[in-house]
């Protein structure tokens, strides 16, 4: 198979990691043929670093700088519509419908468009996105069709694999095998984290469907993949790898501080809004698995004083309000919300 690939990565106030991460991105024994950064309203050096890198680097690189910090939900929002408004195009005048179509650009033979996605504290080993590109391969080979996603493995600082980024086994899987033939250690899976995730630009196009915005942080990369995988294929393909160089290893239930009222807040929406990600056993699964969560992040925080807090404002924040489209959320940059309209369908008057 052709590639065509457009790595996203999302920035905020970390110049060290962010270079490092684009340098990382660099190496790569296969590039990408686009890289779009999104800088998140950083107030240190991060977006220097940004500009600096798309004035040397070979790759056709784009730094966004949005206005204000709309969060890492926010962030792949914008970087996932940039790079897939080109798939694009606005219906004509005597067309009825949502606003968009696809077929903006110029279709070419055997030609699959991707979108590769990591935040800035991820460094891509040097056959990162070869080894995403080699499964997708093996899974057109094998399953006759081409994955909707893909992860990689992320370790941490010193080599130990990081839970928080390690997606369980699909239970039932779904349009081809449990196992990729050529890669040992993959497997189907339900959902990925946005630390170094492939996806299949032409199905997100399709099926008009970008991460919510609203979410700010926390689960919009779960809501969102589980979405896309639903009716499509995916697997965790541990042979490409990623250094995932957070502040503190830890699983997902490890203490969250103040950001655990985004986890409330966002979980409830996710049951709420987005129940048509899940099977009916899956949303029992899923009540099971947050409650065990939120159990062990209050036994295990420091402060419980504050996860109570979080727990009271984001349950009572979950429950009545609703997260906000992203037609509607502004931006405050003319080409951002362009692309977000574009490919959600939405037409330019709404």
């Amino acid at each position: 198979m052709r590639y065509s690939v457009t790595a996203v990565v999302v920035s905020y106030n970390r110049e060290e990691l962010l270079a490092e991460c684009l340098a990382g991105i660099d190496r790569q024994t296969r590039q990408p043929d686009h890289l779009i950064v999104i800088d998140n309203a950083s107030t240190d050096g991060a977006l220097g670093v940004a500009r600096r890198f798309a004035a040397r680097t070979a790759i056709p690189t784009r730094v966004v700088v949005l206005p204000r910090n709309v969060g890492g939900a926010g962030g792949f929002t914008a970087g996932i519509a940039l790079a897939v408004e080109p798939l694009m195009q606005p219906l004509g005048p005597h067309e009825s419908g949502a606003g968009y179509r696809m077929g903006g650009y110029e279709p070419q033979p055997g030609l699959v468009h991707d979108v590769w996605l990591m935040d800035d504290d991820t460094v891509p080993l040097p056959n990162a996105l070869e080894e995403l590109l080699r499964a997708s391969d093996a899974c057109v080979a094998q399953n006759g069709r081409v994955p909707v996603a893909l992860g990689s493995k992320a370790v941490w600082t010193d080599g130990r694999e990081h839970l928080m980024n390690k997606p369980r086994p699909r239970a039932h899987p779904a349009k081809g095998g449990a196992k990729l033939r050529g890669f040992p250690s993959a497997y189907q899976t339900r959902s990925l984290s946005f630390v170094s995730c492939l996806l299949n630009a032409d199905t997100i196009a399709a099926m008009r469907r970008l991460p919510k915005t609203a979410y700010f942080l926390w689960n919009d990369d779960y809501e969102y993949t589980t979405a896309l995988l639903k009716r499509h294929i995916g697997y965790y393909v541990p042979a490409s790898e990623v250094v995932h160089k957070t502040k503190v290893f830890g699983s997902s239930d490890a203490d969250p501080g103040a950001r655990f009222y985004n986890e409330v807040r966002n979980k409830i929406w996710l049951w709420r809004g987005s129940r048509g990600n899940f099977t009916r056993t899956e949303r029992v699964l899923f009540l099971l698995k947050t409650v065990r969560r939120w159990a062990l992040t209050w036994l295990r925080s420091p402060d419980r004083t504050v996860i109570a807090d979080c727990l009271r404002r984001g349950w009572h924040d979950g429950w009545h309000t609703t997260p906000e489209r992203n037609a509607r959320i502004d931006f405050a940059d003319a080409a951002v919300n362009r692309a977000v309209r574009a490919c959600e369908g939405v037409p330019a008057c709404d």
